[in-house]
């Protein structure tokens, strides 16, 4: 083992500045100098005793840096790594990609003295040169002039067989494929390889700079790494067509920047900006180029932290349930889509509701339809989770599903349904509102606030709806209100009357003898701070009166002296609720209007309440 540096390994690395494989790389062990984290990666210098040279540790280093591996004045063997400019400066920057440990940190920094020889010298060179080809300036140093022609001659030679091989055949031999994972704003001169995993669609925009277009694509290297690459203007119509869906690519020329967390889709830190210079050629005969898939599973009793949030989600479970295929009609388009719901349930014990949309729908879910009776194992990538019903999950054009995956997590959930969870008992995570915050509930304990705080704040959800959690009694319910609609057994849409008998579904095309009531009603709550009006839908609706709206209706429909259509009413009155709502803004009669949308509904957990309670008082006190 090592106890000093290579003795001139920084000069060995400056004249390898790019080895093209494992073997090229020169051995040599440098000293860590000046050790110190620079955002989520660490930079040092890189001594040999003699040289020095700026490094940079890439982020999947970090995890050594921080248990100790890797320390300050310590030795390291270098064993894969790229050399690259500084921006405006003369000097070079050391990107260590791969490196092992030779020792902890030692007493002190290594320095080596050099001997120079006397300048009398004579230095041989290895071959007897002739007297045409040296030359002896008086100083007793013999020079060879440089041999131009040879190399011009190889240059050339090279140079014609390059211009011989296809594009992406020249690009694969001239630089040197770099992994995602080690691609970072300091690295000059890259070039990936990677599959197109997604493409959006090519976009307007309009904003004060003035009007342009955009469009970005998901790329995936074979280690199954991804990078959201985005391009503007005269860049998106060059590549809009050259990149398709599912093929493969050497890009390079690109420039890189910390990811927007706001609008970030993918698990990187960096996201990648294409221009009209940029290069894109397309790999040939690429079909085992399969990039990895990789998952980051999110347990569904942990669901309710994301609801409504920005990142996408990956879930696994095991099927318990395939709705029949149903036609959405979109708000925005007033366009029908396939819609077909997935019920899945994990270790936890807890199921969620999965709507597939479009093809999703009609192929995988058909599929799934077919096998519902085996429960197979589902892997589900880039999910929205939303708050319908509480929690709930939905794909989107990049989501991905896969069945029965050969991965560890299927193989364990696959033993532990076998095993005992057949024979458990499921229940609904969004059934689990009402617990303490520790259980990562967010719909029912987060963004707490008062009535006062939405009436006195006329603006609230001007651009987007904003969401809240109250706690509050339903303090009256109008008797004399529509509280149902006729709905579909089918889609939940609205039937009307069909001539002759039974009840017409426009969505749905069909005339059924039968529907359904489903409650549509506006009710008044109350709180300390002051009341208001508040739409709720069938499921939440249903959990304030206690009933079904088919019930209701029967109870409405009865005679009597003790009218037990009020009795119900009443009875549902000044009885205390956890609410999640929605604020939005309605505009009726040229005025805006706020309009609170109940999003779900739970009864008060006193303990948990009270615990909530202690924990706003103690927060108060700290302040």
């Amino acid at each position: 083992m090592a106890s000093a540096p290579t003795a001139g390994g920084i000069s060995k690395v400056l004249s390898n500045p790019s080895p093209d494989s494992p073997s090229d790389v020169p051995d040599v062990v440098v000293q860590v100098i000046d050790l110190k984290a620079t955002g989520n990666r660490y930079m040092f210098t890189a001594s040999d005793g003699v040289m020095k040279l700026k490094a940079i540790l890439p982020s999947n280093l970090t995890s050594d840096v921080i248990s100790g591996n890797i320390q300050n004045l310590g030795l390291i063997r270098i064993l894969d790594y790229s050399l690259n400019d500084i921006p405006n400066k003369s000097e070079k920057y050391l990107i260590v990609t791969k490196c092992e440990v030779v020792s902890p940190a030692l007493e002190k920094e290594v320095k080596t003295e050099v001997k120079t020889e006397e300048a009398g010298t004579i230095l041989k060179p290895k071959v007897e040169l002739d007297d045409k080809s040296t030359f002896n300036n008086g100083s007793g140093i013999i020079l060879k002039p440089k041999q131009e022609l040879v190399a011009k001659s190889a240059a050339q030679i090279v140079h014609e067989q390059r211009m011989n091989m296809a594009p992406a055949a020249r690009m694969s031999m001239t630089r040197r494929v770099q992994p995602l994972v080690y691609l970072n704003p300091y690295l000059g001169d890259w070039t990936i390889k990677v599959r197109v995993t997604d493409k959006g669609n090519l976009r307007t925009y309009k904003n004060a700079q003035g009007e342009g277009c955009v469009f970005n694509v998901v790329l995936t290297d074979e280690d199954g790494t991804q990078i959201q690459a985005t391009m503007f203007n005269d860049a998106a119509r060059k590549f809009y067509e050259k990149f398709s869906l599912g093929k493969v690519y050497y890009v390079s020329r690109g420039t890189l920047k910390v990811a927007n967390k706001k609008f970030k889709t993918v698990q990187n830190d960096y996201e990648m900006t294409l221009n009209v210079n940029s290069q894109v050629d397309e790999v040939s005969n690429e079909a085992a180029f399969v990039p990895e898939t990789k998952y980051n599973f999110v347990k569904i009793d942990m669901l309710g932290p994301h609801v409504n949030g920005r990142d996408l989600v990956d879930v696994i479970g095991v099927v318990q349930n395939v709705s029949s295929t149903m036609s959405i009609r979109r708000k925005i388009n007033n366009e029908t889509a396939p819609k077909r719901d997935v019920t899945i349930a994990d270790e936890t014990k807890k199921t969620v509701v999965i709507s597939l949309w479009n093809d999703l729908a009609t192929t995988v879910g058909q599929e799934l339809l077919d096998i519902a009776d085996q429960s197979p194992i589902i892997a589900l990538k880039y999910l929205r989770v939303g708050d319908f019903q509480g929690v709930s999950l939905s794909t989107i054009s990049r989501s991905s599903i896969t069945i029965n995956p050969d991965i560890k997590e299927a193989h364990d959930l696959r033993s532990w349904y076998d095993s005992e969870g057949k024979a458990v008992s499921m229940s609904s995570v969004s059934s689990g509102l009402s617990p303490s915050t520790k259980s990562g509930s967010r719909s029912m304990y987060s963004d707490r606030i008062s009535l006062s705080h939405i009436l006195e704040n006329k603006s609230l959800g001007e651009e987007k709806p904003t969401f809240f959690s109250i706690r509050a009694y339903v303090s009256f319910i109008k008797p004399d209100q529509t509280m149902w609609y006729r709905a579909c057994k089918t889609c939940n849409k609205k039937v009307t009357e069909a001539i002759g008998s039974g009840y017409w579904c426009d969505n749905c095309q069909k005339n059924d003898e039968e529907c359904s009531l489903r409650y549509i009603m506006v009710v008044r709550v109350s709180d300390a701070s002051g009341e208001a009006w508040v739409s709720t839908f069938n499921e939440e609706a249903e959990r304030i009166m206690g009933c079904s709206a088919d019930e209701l209706d029967q109870l409405k429909s009865q005679i009597g002296e003790e009218n037990s259509y009020q009795l119900k009413l009443k009875e549902a009155t000044w009885v205390p609720h956890l609410f999640r709502v929605s604020v939005s803004q309605n505009e009726y009669n040229n005025e805006k209007r706020q309009r609170i949308t109940v999003r779900s509904v739970a009864p008060v957990d006193f303990a948990a309440e009270s615990r909530f309670l202690l924990e706003e008082i103690a927060k108060m006190k700290a302040s």
